[in-house]
């Protein structure tokens, strides 16, 4: 597989396999943004988009091929490999996949302090005192 590529076999397709990680899966939330993941034991991590409450099919599917282009170029953005969904909710501004992706981080960083726990060892390379290339890390 090419290293950008973003083939099907990413994609969480199935019925079953969201009901999966909503059932199972750790939340990790923003207010028109959740991020919902599972720990897949395999060595992708897979996408999942659900949209709720967007009436327009044209911006539906712009928030859809932003989610699907941050997700290709930061694939290994959770660690371990993981099935994860990104359920967006109505007033969802974000109009790049560098703006999901500095809401993520935001989400993750956030979701981390507010728990009490350490923050993350590794941040993904636009977060100051990361390391380059390092998976973001996600809150147990």
């Amino acid at each position: 597989m090419k290293p950008l590529a973003f083939p099907k076999s990413l994609l969480i397709r199935q019925p079953w396999e969201y009901r999966k990680v909503y059932q199972e899966g750790k939340r990790v939330r923003s207010p028109r943004l959740t991020i919902i993941y599972l720990a897949n034991g395999g060595t992708d991590s897979r996408l999942g988009i659900s949209i709720h409450g967007i009436k327009t099919a044209v911006r539906r599917n712009r928030i859809k091929r932003i989610i699907r282009e941050f997700f290709r170029l930061n694939r290994d953005f959770i660690a371990p490999a993981a099935d994860v969904v990104f359920a967006v909710r109505p007033g969802f501004e974000q109009d790049s996949p560098l703006e999901v992706k500095q809401l993520v981080e935001r989400m993750l960083l956030g979701s981390k302090a507010g728990s009490g726990r350490q923050q993350p060892a590794a941040v993904a390379a636009n977060v100051p005192g990361a390391a380059v290339g390092e998976p973001l890390g996600i809150p147990e």
